[in-house]
């Protein structure tokens, strides 16, 4: 494993060893104890088209733990394809650092990064996929239902966006029953659907425009914002068409009552998610957050750290 740049180019047997080395070094920190110094002398570029808070604080204190070093780089510092080309960079970058993460709003961004680096190659966030959320929602699942999420189902309900194509891909590798609740015209796209259902013909992959149907059989149920970021021109016209789309408690009433709650954050409170559910009873959304860290950890430790 080289680069890790997308859910669907991981194997099933790559993410559950990175979920393990995740699981054990979040212990070995609940446990009050330091874990190993085993990215000594390793340094991580992170580097930022997009805002973040989760992914900032993640991967830099990541490193630290594992006793390593991030730098955190932005477009406005280096121009990534605009004042110097993508492959400039990676070249420069490949003989300084050992590694790189990337939010990037264009996917191509990564693939070229991967094609002419030398360094292992993290996709922090594309617009086609968010493989380390992805994983840290896995860790969630894990926390609550055990480590055998087989048959469990995950529902997804709002924008077929990059979270939401990562969530069914990582449900395929790992058995998982994937039910995603789209509005018309927001729906994931035919060519991805096709792709994921290539690689796991066998998966249990269910999409519907109902809400309430998505809801009905699911272990966890998952929502996003409705306006990425990007997408705020169409604020308006999304607020119309997802309306009927949000987890509050008329919905989750169609749900089981051991059903948890998950969502990748930032919410727009109010809109996608109320108040009562993402601080209710049923939500694991910090927890899921906090993940992020392990996660993140478990990554690096597997491609920097040769665990």
């Amino acid at each position: 494993m080289k680069h890790f740049v997308s859910i669907a180019d991981t194997s099933a047997a790559e993410l559950k060893h990175i979920l393990q080395v995740a699981f054990d070094l979040r212990a070995e920190r609940q446990a009050g104890k330091a874990n190993d110094p085993i990215l000594q002398g390793k340094t991580l570029a992170v580097f930022f088209e997009k805002q973040s808070l989760r992914t900032r604080v993640s991967f830099e204190q990541a490193m630290n733990e594992l006793g390593g070093h991030a730098i955190i780089l932005d477009q406005g510092s280096i121009g990534l394809g605009q004042r110097e080309s993508v492959h400039d960079v990676i070249k420069v970058l490949s003989g300084m650092v050992h590694g790189i993460a990337a939010r990037v709003y264009e996917h191509q961004k990564l693939l070229q990064l991967a094609e002419h680096g030398s360094i292992p190659v993290i996709n922090a966030l594309s617009d086609e996929s968010h493989p380390c959320q992805a994983m840290a929602d896995i860790m969630t699942m894990i926390d609550e239902f055990g480590p055998d999420l087989t048959g469990r189902t995950l529902a997804y309900v709002g924008d077929g966006n990059n979270v939401a194509l990562s969530l069914a891909s990582i449900c395929g590798k790992l058995e998982i029953r994937f039910v995603i609740a789209s509005p018309p015209g927001y729906e994931l796209e035919q060519d991805v659907v096709d792709r994921i259902m290539a690689q796991q013909p066998n998966m249990a992959f269910e999409i519907t425009a109902d809400p309430k149907q998505a809801v009905h059989d699911a272990d966890a149920i998952y929502t996003d914002t409705w306006i990425s970021m990007g997408q705020e021109e169409q604020t308006a016209a999304r607020k119309i068409a997802f309306d009927g789309f949000a987890l509050d408690a008329a919905l989750l009433q169609h749900s089981p009552d051991h059903a948890i709650v998950l969502h990748c954050l930032p919410a727009h409170r109010g809109m996608e998610i109320t108040d009562e559910i993402m601080d209710g009873p049923q939500s694991r959304v910090f927890p899921q957050a906090h993940n992020r860290l392990h996660a993140q950890k478990g990554l690096l430790a597997v491609l920097l750290g040769n665990q």
